[in-house]
């Protein structure tokens, strides 16, 4: 889908838990804002009332790799129909905590659900819908499950080992070759400070602002 000038932009944070995304994401929608820009932020699984009693059960609830792709990709059906379609109509920029690349990473490359059911539930859902910019915040499993360990109590995904992580990791490099014009890895290792300038080095690059 060509981006209509008239049209705001969509720009999604990726990564395996403990990457780091979140804490970057405030930083970036004051970045936006101070550069004159509306902001819309949001999340995945949620950003509707809908979505969120879904994303409740996901983290929550045991469940096959089938029932929690179908809930994940409902959630994101009523939230692009009623947030993030209507935000960038109306010109506004829409920052949001992943979207479906997480779903080939973590029900494809964690649970192991075929990527040709994500790829025909993706055409479905989202009409042709994909961000303008992808931020992958890259970093190893086992620096993310110390990270992890130290910043919060874990939710049913969190709990996975190891090798769930790596397998998630792996994923997303695979979804990145695939969309090198759209997705930009970052180097997550280094300090908030140092992870930030790459950010900051990323919006730039794209000339939007």
């Amino acid at each position: 889908m060509a981006h209509d000038p008239r049209r705001g932009r969509f720009i999604t944070f990726e990564g395996i838990d403990g990457a780091g995304k979140s804490s970057h994401i405030e930083q970036t929608l004051a970045w936006l804002r101070k550069r004159g820009h509306e902001v819309l932020h949001t999340r995945e699984p949620g950003g509707t009332e809908l979505a969120e009693r879904l994303r409740a059960l996901v983290l929550a609830e045991p469940m096959d790799a089938l029932t929690e792709t179908l809930l994940v990709f409902a959630a994101r059906r009523d939230h692009l129909e009623r947030q993030i379609e209507p935000a960038l109509a109306a010109g506004r920029t829409v920052v949001c905590d992943r979207f479906t690349d997480a779903s080939f990473a973590y029900q494809g490359g964690g649970r192991g659900v075929d990527a040709a059911i994500l790829a025909q539930l993706e055409a479905w859902v989202q009409q042709g819908r994909q961000p303008d910019l992808t931020l992958w915040f890259d970093l190893p499993a086992d620096e993310a499950a110390r990270r992890r360990a130290a910043a919060r109590a874990p939710d049913r995904f969190e709990r996975q080992d190891l090798s769930f992580f790596t397998r998630v990791r792996e994923a997303y490099a695979q979804r990145a070759q695939h969309a090198p014009g759209r997705i930009h890895r970052l180097d997550a290792l280094g300090s908030r400070e140092q992870v930030w300038q790459r950010v900051q080095q990323r919006l730039a690059a794209t000339g939007w602002w």
